[in-house]
Formats: structure tokens, C-alpha cells, sequence
């Protein structure tokens, strides 16, 4: 890969989420010439050049979370050096949810030379696939994995507007759909997209009333979930918010924290929620 600079250049490259045909010409000319690639799992990296026909010429070395702090050092110098450092995940985009921010970070700090190949994007695929509408949409990474935590971010979607991605595990979704039907209701629309691009691609669509009970059966694969943005003219109940509410308390938090963040969230009346909470207490 040539450069006109005299440093070198860290590159991002997107690649694909299953199927190596999305894969394009540019990310096949940046595996061949890459001086150094940074990758989140080399085996991963090996299978793609493969089903790509491309031979790697460049030294490659792992790039996954636990080794991301560890490795950048090595990699702005090899882009101080003049190397050309080519950063590749698992499937889609670096720094999305995956390593390869930090590297960005520190790179963008000394004004090294930094480019991204576009491509594949689990994010925006199901957006398109999802039929919610989606004109705004935000991205969340992945839901927490505890379900108190999990609600507690549930509660800051209630009213949010725009459409809402992000990740799940399939051992994980049941349970956040159940989550997700206490904290924003049984009618609010979502979609479920699974092993997008791959043969066994799916998307499953309804109410999260719907969604949870089709979850409830075996599922598997790479999982990225829709939520519909609310609709003001559907604001949540007083009661809908109590459990929120009650877990909160139960996590540590005071009673008129827990109902303050719960009421900014949803646009609620906080006098009304406390004292619906102070009810309920007490009934």
C-alpha cells in the first residue's frame, strides 16, 4: 500500500459480517500490502484472507481487548516508523463496540495519519432491516449484562425518541426482552436481527411482548436488536415505572435518587412517582 506521507498510516477497515463477498476491493488491496495487521482474532483474519484469496505479507499480531492497552505502543511506532498498520475486527468496523478506539485515540493525539475503509456495519444492516422507522437512531454497544443494571438502562430509553440499536448475546436476549417489556411495555415495537449476511440470517419482528416469548426458545448467533423510538403520545404509567424504581432501591440508591433518575428519564411528574412509590411501600 502506498502513501505520499513520509510516516506511515494507521488504517481502520470494516470486514464483512459473514458473507467474504461483501468484502471490498480496497480492504483486499489493504490485506496484501499492509506492513503490519492488527487483528482481534488471527484466526479470523486467516480464514477471511482465505476465502478472499489473498496472501498476507505483512507481520500480523493480535488486537483483541485484553491485549488492546499492550499492543499500542508497538503500533504508533510501526505508524512512526512509516509502516502502513492495518486494523481489522472480527466482523464490521474497529472501535464499534470492538478494539481499536484507544489506538485511534493516541494516533489522533500525535496527529499521525489516520484513514478508514468503509464497509459492513451490524448497526446499520439492521436498522434497514428492522422496518422501524429510523431517520435518527442511536447506538448503545451492548445491553449490561445484570438485570438490574440492565433496567436501569432500559428506564433511560423510555423516552427517547430515536430509534435504538444494540448488541445481545442469544444466552442473554430472553432475558433482556422480559427486561425490556417491564421497563418500556409490552406494545413498543423492536426487532430481532440474527447472523445478518450469514445462511441461517434472520429477523424477527413484533411487539416486545412477541419478541420475548419467540426468545424464550433456542436461539443463536450474532444478535443485534431494534428498539422503535417512543411515541409521545403513549407516555408511560406511573405504575409502569414503579418496578424500575423499586429495583433501583433495591441496588443501594435512596429512594428520592431512585425516582429523581427515573422521573428526568421519562418526562414524569417526580411528585407523582414518589408518592405512587411511597403507595406502594406501604400497601
Amino acid at each position: 500500500m502506498s502513501t505520499d506521507s513520509p510516516a506511515g498510516r494507521l488504517v481502520l477497515a470494516a470486514t464483512p459480517l459473514g458473507d467474504a463477498r461483501d468484502a471490498s476491493v480496497r480492504l483486499r488491496d489493504a490485506l496484501a500490502e499492509a506492513d503490519v495487521i492488527a487483528a482481534e482474532d488471527t484466526r479470523r483474519l486467516r480464514s477471511l484472507v482465505a476465502a478472499l484469496g489473498v496472501t498476507v505479507t505483512g507481520k500480523v499480531v493480535s488486537h483483541y481487548d485484553s491485549v488492546e492497552a499492550a499492543r499500542l505502543p508497538g503500533l504508533l511506532d510501526a505508524v512512526r516508523g512509516g509502516s502502513i498498520v492495518l486494523v481489522v475486527t472480527d466482523a464490521g468496523m474497529p472501535a464499534v463496540s470492538d478494539p481499536g478506539f484507544r489506538l485511534v485515540a493516541a494516533a489522533a493525539a500525535e496527529d499521525l495519519p489516520i484513514t478508514c475503509l468503509p464497509g459492513p456495519s451490524a448497526v446499520t444492516t439492521a436498522l434497514v432491516l428492522s422496518g422501524l422507522p429510523c431517520e435518527r437512531f442511536c447506538f448503545e454497544g451492548f445491553a449490561p449484562r445484570r438485570s438490574g443494571e440492565r433496567k436501569r438502562w432500559l428506564a433511560e430509553l423510555v423516552a427517547e425518541r430515536r430509534a435504538v440499536v444494540f448488541f445481545e448475546s442469544p444466552h442473554r436476549l430472553a432475558d433482556t426482552l422480559r427486561d425490556a417489556v417491564d421497563v418500556l411495555g409490552p406494545d413498543r415495537d423492536a426487532a430481532v436481527c440474527r447472523e445478518l449476511t450469514k445462511r441461517y440470517e434472520e429477523v424477527v419482528r413484533g411487539t416486545l411482548a412477541e419478541l420475548a416469548e419467540w426468545a424464550t426458545g433456542e436461539v443463536r448467533g450474532e444478535i443485534t436488536v431494534v428498539l422503535a423510538g417512543s411515541d409521545p403520545a403513549q407516555a408511560p404509567s406511573i405504575d409502569s415505572l414503579l418496578p424500575e424504581v423499586e429495583s433501583r432501591v433495591e441496588a443501594g440508591e435512596r429512594l428520592k435518587d431512585a425516582v429523581a433518575a427515573v422521573a428526568t428519564a421519562t418526562g414524569t411528574s417526580k411528585r407523582d412517582l414518589y408518592n405512587a412509590a411511597l403507595a406502594a411501600r406501604n400497601a
